[in-house]
């Protein structure tokens, strides 16, 4: 009787802490809308409380664990919480130095760059300046324009997009020039677009005979995500200019541009500090904020810069990202609603399309109020039975919840908003990774058969806990 009166005691506390959870993340909830914007949008398409995160796992407040293949947009290299970046933080706060000096020079900033540069081709890292800026995603691409414009004297910045030949072969007289051609190696925003590699090998040597910086855009693919430490590798081309962002951080915020030495601004004397930036970097250049150089930030990233090179992730990356596409791939085959499936390492893009085949159904990228269509937050209420996803967007929404409803965290991009994103941490396993697939495959089973022209609507349909 005493062995039963515990355990119901246990059950009970159990059942308690349980309760407090669920009215915590129910709480949280319910207040943050009426607190923030519309413009949080990751927490209306994904209503979870995190409480605890280790590697590929995400807890909910409610007890709930997911699999998240969100990464935080890529920043997590490592995964939530990872042994290296946590020692590297605490080793900091624990030896009292200063956590916000701008950008110092200190102990810890020299052994990120130092780290920096040893994972860069010698033919960049030999002549390389690291001029850090505000962490956040366009601040280093702000940055890396003011500097190219102040080098060339040129204003025009050309962006590589869907042009297959941005930059004319001959060149047109010197001031018709732009002042540089920026490239993203993977468009991830645009829908996971990889840009190939004989043009981004051709581009580089127009740009090259032209006189027209080559400025490489790696906030996203940076730091092996794309199964090569820098995705510009690929190619087997130098760039003369590299944004850096997200990953640099190790999971915080910090955001860089690495330069060729002769492209330092119009007030740098040629001078360099002790960790061999242009002195012009200190003086306040359009980007700098005042949040550069964060001393947490330096050293979770040099941690995560370190154990990417030592552990070869990149190669890991590369490997069972192949592996992730070959079988992502398989779902264009069997479903009708799955159109193109493309991506670089552990980057991958699923779009989801019109029964008819074509990735623009009616209202894509046109925002209805009440419908959440063409943002890829929508509430599945479309063209047919309320809660029936039937356009693009609507489908990739649907899957979306779908994948939450069975415990995985994935994201939505691209234009349209039809395109499902998968952006699992470095450090994901085959084990976790055959698991991410069963539950994304099982999701899209699930829209596939209850989208419009199907025999049953969605609404109200959820996987046990």
């Amino acid at each position: 009787m005493a062995g039963t009166g515990a355990g119901a005691g246990a059950g009970g506390i159990v059942r308690e802490s349980a309760g407090r959870a669920s009215a915590v993340q129910g709480g949280a909830s319910r207040r943050q809308p009426a607190r923030e914007p519309a413009a949080r949008t990751y927490a209306r398409a994904l209503p979870v409380v995190p409480v605890r995160a280790r590697g590929l796992t995400i807890e909910g407040a409610d007890g709930r664990r997911y699999l998240d293949c969100v990464s935080g947009a890529g920043t997590l290299a490592l995964g939530h919480n990872h042994p290296v970046v946590l020692e590297a933080i605490r080793a900091v706060l624990d030896s009292g130095a200063p956590l916000h000096v701008m950008d110092l020079t200190t102990p810890v900033e020299d052994a990120f760059v130092t780290e920096l540069l040893r994972t860069l081709p010698p033919g960049l890292a030999a002549r390389a300046r690291v001029r850090f800026c505000g962490p956040t995603g366009t601040d280093p691409v702000a940055t890396a324009v003011s500097l190219v414009r102040a080098a060339t004297g040129r204003s025009r910045v050309i962006a590589v997009s869907d042009a297959p030949e941005p930059l004319p072969e001959d060149g047109g007289a010197e001031r018709d020039r732009p002042a540089a051609l920026l490239l993203e190696p993977v468009r991830s925003e645009a829908g996971v677009l990889p840009v190939a590699d004989a043009l981004v090998r051709r581009l580089r040597s127009r740009t090259a005979g032209q006189g027209v910086p080559l400025v490489v855009d790696e906030t996203e693919t940076g730091v092996g995500r794309t199964g090569a430490y820098w995705a510009f590798e690929h190619s087997g081309v130098t760039p003369d200019v590299l944004i850096l962002a997200k990953a640099v951080g190790g999971s915080l915020p910090l955001a860089a541009v690495v330069h060729r030495d002769d492209l330092g601004d119009s007030g740098d004397s040629g001078g360099k500090d002790t960790v061999g930036r242009p002195a012009a970097a200190h003086t306040g250049a359009t980007g700098a904020g005042a949040f550069r150089g964060n001393q947490l930030a330096l050293a979770a990233g040099a941690a995560t810069l370190a154990h990417v090179r030592e552990q070869r992730l990149a190669e890991h990356a590369a490997a069972l990202g192949e592996r992730m596409l070959t079988r992502l791939r398989a779902l264009a085959g069997e479903f009708a609603c799955v159109g193109d499936v493309r991506g670089r390492g552990l980057m991958a893009g699923v779009e989801l399309v019109s029964p008819d085949g074509t990735a623009h159904g009616p209202g894509d990228g046109v925002r209805r109020p009440g419908t959440g269509m063409g943002t890829g937050m929508g509430t599945g209420v479309g063209a047919g039975t309320p809660g029936t996803p039937g356009t693009p967007a609507e489908l990739a929404a649907a899957v979306r919840r779908e994948c939450l409803h069975r415990g995985l965290i994935v994201d939505v991009t691209g234009p349209c908003a039809n395109v499902v994103r998968l952006l699992p941490p470095l450090i994901v396993t085959e084990e976790q990774m055959s698991a991410v697939l069963d539950r994304l495959f099982d999701a899209v089973r699930a829209v596939d058969r209850h989208r419009v022209g199907g025999p049953a609507a969605l609404g109200g349909q959820h996987a046990p806990r």
